[in-house]
């Protein structure tokens, strides 16, 4: 049955971000917990009348303290680099190597010593907390990496697969070579290329080679895929008991929709989210 290109694009996703995308909490915890004796430490700070002194006669007796302060500026490091009028400076936090004097100027021109002792903050965990949970955030571009991967995945296995006896993941051209001696040269560039698939389903019959994507935004990449991926279905077309599959999805396809065209008027096997949703996999993969 011809498909119509149009109509399956416009089925296309704005998002597939699920409920463990947005802040991985396990992280923040752990991480938190590696340093709560110091931020607790820290906490006697809090309010400060003399925070100068204080800070110096805390560092004195815990100077462990200053490894969690990097954290409180949003900085994964163990040491930051200042410069200004007065010099520039290496602070190191996991084993002091400058004065007690310079850290405490690094404290007062970061406004840390000010967010401390002025009550803008009462708990350093919690603001902590609060610190972490956003640089997890920044997370997100990794986790929303693996999204459609593990999407399909699911899928897979509702389908009634199972891993590493009727479906693998990430094999490599060699590594299914290996497996099932099969003759990839078509696609491997006679040997000398070395093509990682996202999943490789095994049936009576065929060798299903998946590759899985979604983009959430355009670029230029995303031409370069769509047409790599049609020279990849057009090669394995030539190659007996081995199709390549191809799942993909995501409004950034708007900005690249002719190459994806071009790909599709191809490509038989070329699905979206929703021909998953209906069940496309028992139709595919028997």
């Amino acid at each position: 049955m011809t498909r119509d290109f149009n109509l399956w694009l416009s089925g296309f996703r704005d998002s597939i971000a699920d409920y463990e995308y947005y802040v991985d909490f396990e992280k923040v915890h752990r991480n938190i917990d590696k340093i709560k004796i110091e931020l607790n430490i820290l906490n006697s700070l809090v309010g400060s009348k003399s925070i100068e002194s204080d800070f110096e006669k805390l560092i004195k007796k815990y100077p462990e303290a200053l490894k969690c302060i990097p954290l409180l500026l949003a900085v994964r490091a163990a040491e930051i680099y200042a410069i200004d009028g007065d010099g520039a400076f290496t602070y190191s936090f996991n084993k002091p190597n400058i004065s007690v004097e310079q850290y405490k100027t690094f404290m007062h021109k970061t406004g840390l010593f000010d967010l401390m002792a002025n009550h803008i903050i009462n708990n350093l965990v919690d603001y902590a907390t609060g610190v972490e949970t956003g640089l997890d955030s920044n997370g997100r571009k990794n986790r929303g990496g693996h999204l459609m991967e593990n999407l399909v995945e699911s899928f897979i296995e509702k389908s009634g697969f199972i891993k590493d006896e009727t479906y693998f993941k990430e094999m490599y051209i060699h590594q299914i070579t290996d497996k099932w001696g099969i003759d990839l040269s078509a696609i491997s560039n006679q040997g000398k290329a070395e093509k990682r698939f996202d999943f490789v389903i095994k049936t009576d019959d065929m060798i299903y080679a998946i590759e899985t994507n979604f983009y959430g935004s355009g670029g230029s990449k995303l031409n370069e895929t769509a047409r790599s991926y049609k020279t990849l279905a057009l090669e394995a077309d030539t190659i007996d008991g081995f199709t390549f599959v191809w799942f993909t999805d995501g409004k950034g396809w708007a900005s690249a929709r002719n190459n994806l065209e071009e790909t599709f008027d191809v490509m038989e096997h070329i699905y979206n989210i929703r021909d998953l949703e209906n069940g496309i996999m028992s139709e595919v993969f028997r």
